[in-house]
């Protein structure tokens, strides 16, 4: 539990649990709600969708106004939400912006998305924050994806500050409105590690304007830098890899319209934390002891 009030839980999300029940059953996030009323009478309902093996902040509504309200407030573009993400490679550049309409690829699979100039349009904002000292190959397109792709991906957005890290060991805070979003340092010195396919690593912070199913999955890889630990998109093996390197950072609220935001944040989950670091991140936002500050 991340942050708790009278209309909106704000969970974090393990990788690996579905969020709805699937053709294949087994176990979900629905399974659980129950043990997440805190004396209402019904279960709360996610007021948005996070992939299964995405991480991080997922917000839940109480009942059903509040549930209505976030879901007019998602169609709005008023919740902010920010991913991180580890992809192979990376873009040449430190921020941008890719715009690339996205459709199904195949009638048979409705969630398995492509690259469609008549798709649906989908905006996803990008910034670096950092990136391993031999990282190849940045900015190159995809050779499957270069077709419809032209200058789509840009670098002229200004973006706001991107917020801190946290460890796991660090509290969460369930009843600010706020969160205390804190510096990070990047390092220099880091060990040399690569992707699948042998690129550098690079640390994006991710903001989807448009909210469209794998968008941040199709955009990285439609881009020439998949997220690390894709197997569907990306270059990880289907059992065995990494784990899927995108993470729920952050959602900001503005539930109530006579009090600032609300601003929760995701600690980086376990099976990110040695990328991140060698990408210049440290979680617990210190210097890595021995090496150089930029």
């Amino acid at each position: 539990m991340l942050y708790r009030d009278a209309l909106m839980l704000v969970i974090d999300k393990p990788a690996g649990l579905p969020v709805h029940p699937g053709p294949k059953g087994g176990e979900t996030l629905f399974h659980h709600l129950d043990a997440l009323r805190f004396g209402l009478p019904r279960r709360p309902e996610a007021a948005h969708r996070l992939d299964k093996d995405t991480s991080g902040c997922l917000i839940l509504g109480r009942h059903p106004k509040a549930i209505a309200r976030m879901n007019e407030m998602f169609k709005k573009g008023e919740i902010d939400k920010v991913y991180w993400a580890v992809v192979e490679g990376g873009p040449e550049a430190d921020e941008g912006q890719i715009d690339l309409a996205l459709a199904p690829k195949s009638p048979d699979r409705g969630w398995w998305m492509k690259v469609d100039p008549k798709g649906q349009p989908s905006l996803t904002q990008w910034r670096v924050l950092g990136r391993t000292h031999t990282s190849p190959l940045r900015g190159e397109v995809a050779p499957e994806a270069r077709e419809g792709v032209g200058n789509s991906t840009s670098a002229n957005v200004a973006l706001p500050p991107h917020p801190g890290a946290l460890t796991r060991s660090d509290p969460p805070p369930p009843k600010s409105d706020v969160s205390d979003l804190g510096r990070q340092e990047r390092i220099s010195g880091t060990p040399e590690i690569r992707g699948e396919d042998g690129k550098g690593l690079t640390l994006l912070e991710l903001r989807p304007i448009t909210g469209r199913t794998h968008q941040l999955r199709v955009h990285c890889q439609a881009s020439g830098f998949p997220i690390l630990g894709d197997p569907i998109y990306g270059t990880a093996p289907r059992f065995g890899g990494p784990g899927l390197h995108l993470h729920a950072r952050s959602v900001t609220v503005p539930l109530y319209p006579k009090k600032p935001p609300i601003t929760v944040e995701a600690p980086v989950p376990a099976h990110m934390h040695e990328r991140v670091r060698i990408c210049g991140v440290i979680p617990d936002g210190t210097a890595d002891p021995g090496s150089s500050v930029e």
